[in-house]
């Protein structure tokens, strides 16, 4: 009678389990995920496309801010679709008719640079989350999106790095204390998840913040250590993330019907510096691409800067970002890792729950 019970309860749990794929993905946030918006935005100060970014897979620039390939990409070859293209390159296509539609393999809007925050480095000219979000809501609305798609799809977040390093720069000294920063950052965040859950999102990832504070760029700022992370910057991402992590609790009685997950960057990548052999790392502290102390003071491919010869061995590839490998064990872990990596469930997982139509 008990393995009954058992059986029936297995069964109630599993209903909701597909083998189908899922078949788009649909990506905010900055440069962690930007697949190449800034270079089709001439507008636009935060660059990398020229070398030697893109030349670990790619074999040419192609707007990523690494030499490879970003968690986004690997989490699309596992779900078996193609990369998905920067919004700005589908919308000159679509304008200049060298294509019809939209793609049915998702887009991403992801810009380099930008903030939670709408002020957050607005003078190099990059897209805010704001606007990303409203880019995809007038596709929506203009139906140039099935709304079956976006149900189905994936939606990644992932975004604040830039804030709160800008927090410690010299420049513009804050009006805000950094939890009252912190309040602020999450307040866009929430709304950001309002708004995609009307849109029709169901599946939900928020990828919490690497340690920011630890990044070869932390030269730049004043009073930050050399021999160790930033650990007031650091703090702050924490804080940030908890945030980040209570609304995707909050996802079941928030958001009706929708799937959400958190995925846990900053213990995912700590691990990566604690044990660095364990994964491959010969270094865990300098960027493979660029120059003065740490390499963090001169950005990759700007005059005067070196290159290593073994960036899979580099958790850095640049001043502020990570390697493709980096990138390749992030996503294994967020794939198919525990809840110690990503919670409640993992990506595997998410993937395969049958989102029920309207």
């Amino acid at each position: 009678m008990e393995n009954l019970l058992f059986i029936c309860i297995l069964t109630t749990l599993f209903l909701s389990v597909s083998s189908s794929p899922v078949p788009a993905i649909f990506t905010f946030g900055d440069s962690i995920f930007d697949a190449g918006n800034n270079h089709f935005n001439k507008n636009c100060t935060a660059q990398a496309d020229f070398p030697p970014y893109g030349s670990s897979f790619f074999h040419h620039p192609t707007g990523r801010f690494t030499n490879g390939r970003t968690v986004v990409d690997f989490i699309s070859q596992l779900i078996g679709i193609d990369l998905q293209k920067p919004y700005l390159e589908v919308l000159i296509e679509v304008v200049n008719g060298s294509r019809k539609n939209y793609p049915l393999n998702g887009i991403n809007f992801a810009s380099a640079g930008s903030g939670v925050l709408l002020e957050t480095n607005k003078d190099l000219g990059v897209i805010s989350i704001q606007e990303q979000l409203q880019q995809f809501k007038t596709l929506t609305r203009r139906g140039q999106i099935d709304k079956k798609l976006i149900r189905q799809a994936f939606f990644l977040f992932e975004s604040g790095s830039n804030d709160i390093f800008n927090y410690f720069l010299p420049f513009d000294q804050p009006s805000l204390d950094p939890n009252a920063y912190v309040q602020a950052m999450l307040a866009q965040v929430r709304n950001h998840l309002d708004q995609i859950y009307n849109l029709g999102a169901r599946r939900i990832s928020l990828f919490g913040l690497g340690p920011v504070g630890c990044v070869p760029a932390r030269v730049l700022l004043p009073g930050a250590p050399i021999n160790k992370c930033y650990g007031k910057l650091n703090h702050m991402v924490k804080a940030y993330n908890m945030g980040l992590e209570s609304m995707i609790k909050d996802v079941p009685s928030r958001y009706p019907g929708a799937i959400g997950v958190y995925g846990a960057v900053y213990d995912i990548v700590q691990r990566f510096r604690a044990i660095p052999k364990r994964y491959g790392f010969s270094n865990v502290t300098s960027a493979c691409c660029g120059d003065g102390t740490l390499g963090g003071m001169v950005q990759c491919g700007k005059d005067g800067y070196k290159m290593c010869q073994n960036p899979y061995e580099f958790l850095f590839w640049d001043y502020f970002h990570p390697s493709e490998q980096t990138y390749k064990l992030i996503t294994k872990a967020l794939w198919n890792g525990n809840q110690s990596r990503i919670r409640p469930i993992n990506l595997k997982t998410l993937a395969n729950f049958t989102i029920p139509h309207d």
